[in-house]
């Protein structure tokens, strides 16, 4: 805790850097607070993912008003990226839920309260690993098709000919004259040496 401000913060008005943030022993201690028991752990994925769908949902809708490919490139690997993780963690979530359901007891569940939620967040669990799993292939697929160049070629792909830049001044059905040029092209050299006169003073 050497160079740091009072009650262990930094000084006042200096920058936060979030990887330092999330390395704190404090911050490692309240995420594993917030995920004591199963229950918690899938509020905590269900929360957080659905806070996640949303941002890359208005992300989605502003991504064609990004100019920059940089900025586009960004966007896509924090969303493979994310959409991967979140594909783990919710399986890691089906398979501590299913297996906690399978540990309970009769005699915990008096009257066989919660039965029903305990079952549907399980199932919930098991369709988001097939939904977090499409929206990573499609990041994928968004990323790699970032990556291919041939998009970026003069080639036409069709197989059809070249449309011209600029229409022909021909009329419809005549072909375009072929004409010699008006003048020489500049810059051509002439093979005969010059002539110069030498001025008479």
């Amino acid at each position: 805790m050497d160079g740091v401000g009072s009650f262990g913060a930094g000084r006042t008005g200096s920058t936060v850097d979030p990887i330092a943030f999330a390395k704190q022993p404090q911050t490692i201690l309240r995420v594993l607070s917030w995920n004591a028991d199963a229950c918690n752990y899938g509020v905590f994925v269900g929360l957080v993912g659905l806070l996640a769908c949303s941002f890359f949902g208005l992300l989605d809708y502003k991504f064609s008003s990004i100019s920059s490919i940089k900025d586009r490139k960004k966007a896509v690997m924090l969303e493979v990226g994310f959409s991967g993780f979140w594909t783990f963690l919710y399986f890691v979530s089906f398979c501590f839920l299913a297996n906690q359901w399978s540990r309970t007891t009769a005699d915990e569940l008096p009257l066989d309260q919660g039965a029903d939620a305990a079952r549907a967040a399980i199932a919930f669990s098991f369709f988001s690993i097939i939904t977090w799993a499409g929206l990573t292939a499609r990041a994928v697929q968004k990323y790699l098709l970032g990556t291919d160049m041939s998009l970026f070629t003069t080639e036409h792909m069709d197989g059809s000919a070249p449309t011209q830049p600029y229409p022909s001044n021909s009329p419809v059905g005549v072909p375009a004259e072929t004409t010699e040029t008006y003048q020489s092209p500049p810059f051509t050299e002439n093979n005969a040496a010059p002539t110069y006169q030498v001025p008479i003073y």
